[in-house]
């Protein structure tokens, strides 16, 4: 089951997109050297006819980790980006595709490639060496906004469904998402990863917090976005497990030059890419570059949109996030148990419908003792149509001994209709509420492993004015 869950969670992980709408006659592969000797492979798109003075607007597309260039072909040929009066450039991250080198998971070496495309694409004389912009999904998000705030000089971005603080994505609170980190290590064969990426592997899976957070500092925007003046627009899905509401929503709140959020449809597991808005998400990329790179079509330069989750429904547009106020559920009551055991309590139903929107969080007291390590904490919801909805997930280490935790879950918008009732499920990983649920995995424990937890108060974060209706 463990090794079915990795496979289809890393293959969440590559972007997927149906047959492209024809290929445009000016269209070439190439081969980019970097300073080091690899080879990148790209392709190339220049639009027909005279460039206008200063060489033509360009964008270059990242696709994500495991993927290649080809998606993105598929992507920009298949929505009519190459027909916008853009260059376009894909290319193959290192260690991905028809590039050499090593994977080492946009950290400095990633970096220093970026930089060299951008650098590339600007010395060419039908190319503007100052109207280049940037267009990444997940992996090629992060090294989209690693690169910036590295200083390469992006005229504006656009990201999609990725990170801006990999620790607090991977690791929040110092537990690791061990399933998740088992599907990123899973999509990488060995013989590809650089030192630094096996350096990675091996510290999320011992669970060392002292080793990880300078490898995520290293690859991390986060600290460094206050100082950007870049237009920057970001996407995030309303429910993605592993690059939450809250990587773009705490970016946005320091960037301080034109910014958008976008919360939408798409995302890691449990959503997809493509998915029901990825039109209207495609439509904003080439509005927010023709506004930024071509200097046409500008509107609001600071908005969040949150879109609805069902689909067609129009996006809700705000100047500012969203106001939520907190709605808390009491779960009262004592449980002791092993290892493999759990306690999992269930709400009365609820009297209004609540649209989820953040973090969620879970507090309760616990007794550790015999070795026990780590609490997690997984919420449900079951619909009175009879629907049962995973909601989200969080955990954090323990100590020996009596203390009270606050478990932050996972930052996402989830709507549960009236009527539903809440379970919360408390055990040592997200298996115990389902087999399938393998965000944190059932890792060793002493067998000699026991906690009893107490009462537990759930705090949701919900929309003053839902989006989903």
């Amino acid at each position: 089951m463990v090794k079915v869950w990795i496979t289809a969670f890393a293959a969440a992980l590559v972007l997927v997109v149906g047959e492209a709408a024809g290929s445009p006659a000016a269209r070439q592969d190439v081969a980019i050297p970097m300073d080091d000797g690899v080879s990148i492979g790209a392709t190339l798109y220049v639009p027909d006819g005279t460039a206008p003075a200063g060489g033509w607007p360009a964008i270059v597309f990242l696709h994500g980790l495991a993927g290649n260039r080809q998606q993105m072909n598929a992507l920009v040929e298949g929505y009519g980006l190459t027909g916008q009066g853009f260059a376009v450039l894909t290319f193959d991250a290192r260690g991905h595709g028809e590039s050499g080198g090593l994977v080492g998971i946009d950290g400095p070496r990633e970096v220093a490639d970026t930089r060299a495309v951008r650098d590339w694409l600007a010395a060419r004389a039908d190319v503007s060496d100052t109207e280049i912009g940037a267009w990444g999904i997940s992996y090629g998000g992060g090294a989209i906004l690693n690169s910036l705030v590295a200083g390469v000089p992006w005229a504006a971005v656009f990201t999609v469904e990725t990170w801006t603080d990999l620790y607090s994505a991977l690791m929040p609170q110092g537990l690791v998402k061990s399933g998740l980190v088992a599907g990123l290590a899973g999509s990488i064969p060995t013989e590809k990863r650089d030192p630094a990426f096996s350096t990675f592997v091996a510290a999320a899976s011992a669970g060392n917090a002292a080793a990880l957070k300078p490898w995520a500092a290293a690859r991390s925007s986060l600290p460094k976005l206050g100082s950007v003046n870049t237009p920057v627009y970001m996407a995030q899905g309303r429910r993605d497990f592993l690059f939450g509401i809250d990587q773009g929503a705490r970016a946005f709140q320091r960037l301080k030059g034109p910014k958008a959020l976008y919360v939408g449809l798409h995302g890691h597991a449990p959503s997809t890419f493509p998915a029901a808005d990825t039109g209207y998400l495609m439509n904003e990329a080439v509005r927010w570059f023709r506004c930024y790179l071509a200097n046409t079509g500008c509107g609001a330069s600071r908005v969040v949109g949150i879109a609805s989750e069902k689909v067609g429904a129009q996006a809700t547009v705000r100047g500012t996030p969203p106001p939520v106020s907190p709605t808390f559920v009491s779960y009262p009551g004592v449980s002791t148990f092993a290892r493999s055991g759990k306690a999992a309590r269930t709400s009365t139903p609820l009297r209004t419908a609540i649209e989820i929107y953040g973090t969620p969080t879970v507090q309760t007291s616990i007794a550790a003792s015999g070795g026990w390590s780590r609490l997690v904490a997984v919420l449900t919801a079951h619909t009175p149509a009879g629907k049962e909805i995973l909601v989200s997930a969080g955990g954090i280490p323990t100590k020996p001994g009596a203390q009270t935790v606050t478990i932050q879950l996972a930052s996402q918008a989830t709507f549960i209709p009236k009527g539903s009732r809440l379970t919360v499920t408390l055990a040592s990983s997200s298996t115990a509420q389902s087999t399938a649920n393998l965000l944190y995995l059932d890792l060793p424990m002493a067998q000699t492993a026991r906690a009893r937890v107490g009462t537990a108060i759930l705090k949701l974060p919900g929309l003053r004015t839902p989006v989903t209706k």
